[in-house]
């Protein structure tokens, strides 16, 4: 099979460029709201209600018992149904959002559970209150010890907004299908949308490395 360079060079940029304006700010952006969903839902299931901790836990057993594929359909072709219709853009935020948020809540309740009980009483002790003590102790040390599993969810993002181009966002995957159904040439774009994610998830995972090691000098001093 020959391999056409002249295409392979000239959809190039334009994937890339999908990546950019649309793949990346569409994975931070949820994944920032994610983190917060996150947050407040692992305080839910750690916290003393029982009502709230069983809602955190119904929210984490939804999401993740479903396919993100059908969440995002859920919102993007479902709630019109219901009388609210959403463009494609916010539908995909939204559907991340909430996917990362009940995979992100349990990495960071772990991470909360694995701070030393001492440090808790340290604070009580000096007249923190428990809202205090979390803030000030408890999360600043969670944060180190989840830093790589929530690197790893966000790469894993970066990839799942693929999906997005089934509800006609206009990201790095769908650039690339717009270009391979005008040239017919599917193989090739697939192949080199396949690469430039990899790049990216490359890029991703080196500066998640240079986070870690900046973070381990930072306790080792």
């Amino acid at each position: 099979m020959s391999v056409d360079w002249q295409l392979f060079l000239d959809s190039l940029w334009p994937i890339v460029l999908g990546g950019l304006t649309g793949t990346i700010p569409l994975a931070v952006s949820s994944f920032a709201i994610g983190l917060a969903i996150a947050l407040v839902v692992a305080l839910m299931r750690i916290g003393r209600n029982p009502v709230l901790s069983w809602f955190g836990r119904a929210y984490i057993s939804v999401i993740r018992g479903t396919p993100l594929l059908v969440q995002l359909f859920v919102i993007f072709y479902g709630l019109p149904s219901i009388g609210l219709t959403l463009d494609p853009w916010p539908s995909a935020i939204i559907a991340f959002s909430l996917n990362v948020g009940g995979y992100a809540a349990e990495i960071i309740r772990a991470a909360i559970l694995s701070v030393p009980r001492g440090q808790w009483e340290a604070g009580y002790t000096i007249g923190m209150s428990r809202g205090m003590a979390l803030r000030r102790l408890i999360i600043p040390q969670a944060a180190r010890v989840s830093v790589p599993p929530l690197s790893n969810t966000f790469i894993s993002l970066v990839k799942d907004t693929s999906l997005a181009s089934l509800i006609l966002v206009t990201e790095l995957f769908r650039r690339a299908q717009e270009v391979a159904a005008f040239s017919q040439e599917f193989m090739l774009l697939y192949l080199e949308a396949a690469l430039v994610y990899w790049v990216f998830c490359l890029a991703l995972s080196a500066g998640q490395t240079k986070i870690e090691e900046r973070l381990d000098r930072y306790v080792a001093h």
